[in-house]
C-alpha cells in the first residue's frame, strides 16, 4: 500500500487527519479498488449535491457548510481544496438544469455500484460501515493522492 500520510517528527503522535486517512487506506489497498474510489467518490459527491439541490437548495448549502466545518477542523489545505471542489459541484449541478434529478440518481446509483465492486475486489467492507464520518474522509482520500503527486502538504 502506498503510504498516504505525511512524514512527522519522531515520537510525535499522528495528526487526526493522517490517522483518519491511514485507517481509511487500510480498506483501500488494492490498486483497482483505490482507482475505482478515485473515480466514484467525486461522482458520489457531485450526485449527492444534485440530489440535495433538487430537494431544496438550502439542504445543499447546509450539507456543504457542515462539510466545510469538518474539513476546517482537519486541515486548512483540505478545506481550501474542498471549497474549490464544492464550487465546481455547484456549477455542475446548476448546469444539469431540468435533468438534475435523473442525472443525479443515475450517477449516484452507478457510483455506489462501482464502490461496492471495488470493495468486493478488496475483500473488505467500506469504512463508513464502522463510522459515518468516513463518508467525509473519502473525498480527502482522493485529494490526498492528488496532493501527494503534486508535492503539496496538507498539514503544517
Amino acid at each position: 500500500m502506498q503510504n498516504i500520510t505525511q512524514p512527522r517528527p519522531p515520537h510525535s503522535s499522528p495528526r487526526r487527519v493522517d490517522a483518519l486517512l491511514e485507517h481509511y487506506g487500510q480498506s483501500h489497498q488494492d490498486p483497482r479498488n483505490s482507482a475505482i474510489h478515485c473515480l466514484a467518490i467525486p461522482l458520489i459527491m457531485l450526485s449527492l449535491c444534485g440530489l440535495l439541490a433538487w430537494l431544496h437548495a438550502w439542504l445543499l448549502y447546509a450539507f456543504l457548510a457542515a462539510s466545510m466545518v469538518y474539513y476546517a477542523r482537519l486541515s486548512v489545505v483540505f478545506l481550501a481544496c474542498m471549497l474549490l471542489c464544492s464550487a465546481l459541484a455547484l456549477l455542475l449541478v446548476q448546469a444539469m438544469g431540468n435533468a438534475l434529478l435523473p442525472m443525479s440518481v443515475a450517477v449516484f446509483v452507478g457510483a455506489w455500484v462501482l464502490q461496492f465492486i471495488g470493495h468486493r475486489i478488496e475483500g473488505k467492507k467500506p469504512s463508513f460501515f464502522e463510522d459515518l464520518q468516513y463518508l467525509w474522509v473519502g473525498p480527502l482520500f482522493v485529494l490526498s493522492k492528488l496532493l501527494l503527486r503534486l508535492g503539496v502538504r496538507w498539514s503544517f
